[in-house]
């Protein structure tokens, strides 16, 4: 296996999709009949909403491999859901897309829900915009609002994005009355290098234990 196959496989399923495409588009343009490659970078658009270019990617499989199961499931699954609005962001069942990272992900719950029809066209694995407005991180995809962050975790997000940390996001589940996405830091800021996106709620339990103790040593004494 090459070293551009093998980082795009591992982009793939590390769930880093903007890589993915990149070094896949470099083994098409090395092989054009790599199917492997297309169907990967195929994936890569569907999680990221662009549709119309992941249906080109499995059109060009089947050109090479007209009977290519995973072409023409996922080809069939994108023009079953394209029946909502355009460029929604695609649901596709995703090894590792949820690979939780100590400190750089965290799964929240969304406050300030959009209308339920809004919520019940929301897949699980759907690429999602995080948006800082009025002191507030909004949740939309596209030009459809879902709901915004806790102010805690908005807050704290907030600060490090505009210090020159990166995130992406997912829909982790919705209902009507709840959704949670899943978001991953892509990149953190040399100024926030020491400094994890999130505190582990068994570091924040550990952490307020450790105050407490102190605070009875110094009643005792």
């Amino acid at each position: 296996m090459n070293l551009t196959k093998n980082k795009a496989i591992q982009a793939t399923l590390a769930g880093n999709w903007e890589e993915a495409i990149k070094l896949n588009k470099s083994l098409v343009e090395r092989d054009p009949k790599d199917v492997e490659a297309f169907n990967r970078m195929a994936l890569a658009y569907t999680i990221l909403g662009k549709t119309k270019s992941a249906k080109k990617a499995y059109q060009k499989v089947l050109e090479i491999d007209s009977l290519n199961s995973i072409a023409l499931k996922n080809l069939e699954k994108i023009k079953k859901d394209s029946k909502g609005p355009n460029d929604s962001g695609i649901t596709i069942q995703v090894n590792n897309i949820f690979l939780e990272e100590s400190g750089k992900t965290k799964v929240v719950e969304l406050i300030n829900l959009a209308q339920s029809e809004i919520l019940l066209t929301l897949r699980t694995g759907q690429s999602v915009d995080l948006t800082e407005r009025r002191f507030k991180i909004f949740i939309s995809q596209g030009k459809r609002y879902i709901g915004v962050l806790p102010d805690d975790i908005g807050k704290r997000l907030i600060k490090y994005i505009k210090g020159g940390n990166k995130y992406e996001a997912y829909i982790k589940s919705a209902t009507q009355q709840n959704v949670s996405i899943f978001i991953r830091e892509l990149k953190r800021s040399a100024r926030f290098k020491d400094q994890p996106s999130f505190i582990h709620t068994l570091e924040k339990k550990l952490s307020l234990g450790s105050k407490k103790k102190s605070q009875n040593r110094s009643v005792a004494l």
